[in-house]
């Protein structure tokens, strides 16, 4: 028996106390809805809410009096400086799409469950109007919600670390030629968890970016073009499908590895089972370097000898739905992408049949 996606329901163990409350920055239209909410959750619901410090420093925000005594029941982080992850029970965004990837990456372990209202420009995956707000979080709270779980990415990138050796001109401090002015002294590492995808291209350079992709130890390919985007089934509907990818529903167990511009009339994009391990490297032959960047962040170089290893995560980003996953998902392809969108045929006549 095949779980029917529909019936993945939120439960909590216990009552939620605290929020974490996103909100997209720099966007006026979003104030109102934001202090609706904030007043909502902390007198109505006796909340904790946390918020992030630079929202909160929008002078807006900072210089509206009768906000004061609302913000100052808040508790406050800032991003790569405090840990929140083991304090919020769930998640509401105020924004667009970027607010949800946004959400994700402050959270590399465990992922309380999101609530994503539509305040953007795209509204993908963010499905909850904000018109009957109060009755939608009434709803969540108590438990009674349809639950997506989208599966998220987990890469580890590899550098061989290289500094500076003492060297004049070529020649090292005891007279010998140096080949290479640069010494290898270790290895950097650092893990990602990313929900879209990642994106490895060939940056500034005007050639080709020349890649070799492996699949549990195998080479499968070489990706010459202008890159590989390596997405989840919810990244399959951003840049994935823009490079020309099928659109997978995020219930799918996949990894989708899609060609940027590939210089192949052949080279169409595959889907592999989740579980899989991808290791992406440059070809020994590549005349120059790779860029790679993580649901469109900490974009950083890669060079000869680094590599990126990606798998399917165990932490996946528990997306609560509006009415349910199949429905929400169609709805967001219909209504944001126009999928299939096209003028009718018209039906014949008596005449025309005759």
């Amino acid at each position: 028996h095949i779980q029917d996606p529909a019936s993945q329901r939120l439960t909590w163990n216990k009552p939620p106390k605290s929020v974490l409350v996103i909100k997209k920055i720099r966007d006026a239209s979003l104030l109102q809805p934001f202090k609706e909410l904030c007043v909502y959750l902390t007198e109505e619901n006796n909340m904790i809410v946390y918020v992030e410090k630079k929202v909160l420093e929008d002078p807006a925000i900072a210089n509206d009096e009768n906000f004061g005594p609302v913000k100052k029941k808040f508790c406050t982080f800032r991003e790569d400086y405090d840990d929140i992850s083991n304090q919020i029970d769930f998640i509401i965004c105020l924004g667009g799409d970027g607010t949800l990837l946004y959400a994700s990456s402050l959270f590399q372990g465990s992922v309380p469950p999101v609530m994503a209202f539509h305040l953007g420009s795209l509204g993908f995956l963010t499905p909850f109007n904000f018109e009957n707000f109060q009755s939608q979080v009434t709803q969540v709270i108590e438990g009674n919600a349809a639950l997506v779980l989208r599966s998220r990415l987990k890469v580890k990138v590899v550098k061989e670390h290289r500094e500076k050796g003492a060297v004049q001109n070529g020649i090292e401090e005891n007279g010998v030629v140096s080949a290479n002015l640069e010494k290898e002294v270790g290895k950097q590492i650092m893990q990602y968890q990313v929900l879209n995808e990642v994106v490895v291209d060939r940056g500034p350079s005007s050639y080709l970016s020349n890649v070799d992709v492996f699949l549990d130890g195998h080479l499968i390919t070489t990706v010459q073009g202008d890159g590989v985007i390596v997405s989840t089934p919810t990244g399959s509907t951003a840049y994935a499908a823009a490079a020309g990818a099928s659109m997978i529903h995020p219930n799918v167990p996949a990894i989708m590895i899609t060609p940027i511009c590939p210089h192949s009339l052949s080279f169409r994009p595959i889907v592999v089972p989740a579980g899989v391990e991808l290791k992406i490297m440059l070809s020994p032959d590549a005349r120059n370097t790779a860029w790679v960047s993580f649901d469109g962040r900490k974009r950083q170089e890669i060079c000869h000898g680094d590599s990126i290893s990606i798998t399917t995560s165990c932490y996946p980003l528990p997306s609560i739905c509006c009415r349910e996953p199949v429905s929400d998902w169609f709805e967001s392809l219909a209504q944001c992408l126009h999928w299939n969108v096209r003028k009718k045929q018209n039906n014949f006549t008596g005449e025309e049949e005759e």
